[in-house]
């Protein structure tokens, strides 16, 4: 599997160097002072690539929908030579998306600061930000995004949106809003805007409440400063939600699981060549022996199955929910010389009983299906409900009541 690898991010490399050279060229630069002439080209490439350069010929000299432009070419032969790999988890992400992407993993952005998801074909407000753009203008949670800047959103995929709605702080977008039958509009002014992803709150009946939203490269810092505040206050269990949450950073998800597990394996990284890398917890975290359930979803993926998984595996708390997702292998990420970036799958990942769960996810403990509606009150969450049920069989405690307020 090694070969293949390297002929993989060789083919991307020499992608985007022959798009590049050939612009160059044909723009009349002195290829041979960029260190681009032709002899830096290995033998085995020249020959791999006669094919692609004839068509590419082709296409710049006989399309009759002329210019071409060669950047899109660049990018379409990127994204094709990955897509053959049939993994769609190894892809191509343009600069736009590679930078906010990169953002997104630092925990903050530049745009109006507003959760957004697809709800039956409408792109629609989860909530804003607390302190964010979108929030002081007044968009509210269930307002459907309709356009931006005059242009109509409803075909667009939420990546796309998010794209054209995101942009550099102390510029502005204009929003046309749906709320409810009522049509309405927003200048919002677009900031630097701190994406938070960890909450924690104290239900009734002294249970702590831990939400993670992902696992970025700032949330180990978020969730000890969080742990600390629920621990004070001396809880009788410990819910952990981990539902819809999409994961992020390995070494995150491992950092985050040191503080429930006392010294053990937490995942096995297993790479293509039968190499295999073991990740461990040690014996400091400071919730290794509070009572714990641990909510999961279909929306629970890569990382959150790798601490949720660690969590089961390691007998240390009960599982709610629904199967996870399962995603189970592990991406590298690469910056490429245009800004734009490649994330290339290097491994699986096994939990601690060496369990694959890329396709089949983790099955919950104790099943409970997501509610049809999503539930506006903590009474109406029927897995919350379940998770709280689980804690008072756990601690005999029949003082862990099952309501409460969710951050």
């Amino acid at each position: 599997m090694k070969r293949p690898l390297s002929i993989v991010l060789f083919l991307t490399y020499s992608a985007v160097l022959f798009a590049v050279a050939y612009w160059l060229g044909y723009a009349n630069w002195p290829l041979t002072a960029l260190g681009l002439a032709q002899s830096n080209i290995p033998a085995e490439a020249q020959a791999v690539f006669d094919p692609f350069w004839e068509a590419w010929n082709l296409v710049d000299e006989q399309y009759f929908d002329q210019p071409v432009e060669p950047n899109t070419l660049m990018q379409g032969a990127i994204e094709g030579m990955l897509a053959t790999l049939g993994d769609q988890n190894t892809r191509y992400l343009p600069p736009a998306l590679e930078e906010s992407a990169r953002q997104s993993m630092e925990g903050e952005i530049q745009g109006i600061g507003v959760l957004v998801e697809m709800v039956e074909g409408q792109i629609t407000v989860v909530s804003p930000f607390e302190g964010s753009p979108a929030e002081r203008a007044g968009i509210r949670p269930g307002d459907v995004l309709l356009e931006a800047d005059g242009v109509n959103l409803a075909e667009m995929d939420l990546s796309a949106a998010a794209e054209l709605i995101r942009g550099p702080a102390g510029t502005t977008v204009n929003l046309l809003v749906l709320r409810g039958e009522e049509t309405l509009e927003f200048e919002v002014t677009r900031d630097v805007v701190q994406i938070p992803s960890v909450r924690g709150e104290i239900l009734e009946g002294d249970v702590a409440y831990l939400r993670l939203s992902r696992f970025g490269n700032r949330t180990p810092e978020e969730l000890q400063a969080t742990l600390d505040y629920l621990l004070a206050q001396n809880p009788q269990g410990m819910i952990l939600d981990l539902r819809n949450n999409p994961g992020g950073g390995l070494e995150s998800s491992v950092d985050i699981a040191d503080q429930f597990l006392d010294e053990g394996v937490v995942l096995v990284e297993r790479f293509g060549t039968g190499r295999e890398r073991v990740f461990r917890s040690t014996d400091s975290g400071i919730a290794e022996e509070i009572p714990l359930v641990v909510l999961i979803n279909e929306g629970s993926a890569s990382a959150s199955e790798v601490l949720a998984g660690a969590i089961r595996d390691r007998d240390r708390g009960t599982l709610v929910g629904e199967t996870s997702f399962g995603k189970g292998t592990v991406q590298t990420w690469h910056v490429l010389s245009n800004g734009g970036g490649v994330r290339i799958t290097t491994a699986r990942w096994l939990t601690p009983d060496g369990v694959w769960v890329d396709e089949d996810g983790l099955t919950p403990d104790v099943v409970v299906p997501s509610p049809e509606v999503q539930p506006e009150q903590p009474a109406d969450d029927t897995q919350l409900q379940a998770a709280i049920e689980q804690l008072r069989e756990m601690t005999g405690d029949t003082a862990v009541q099952s309501s409460g307020a969710i951050p």
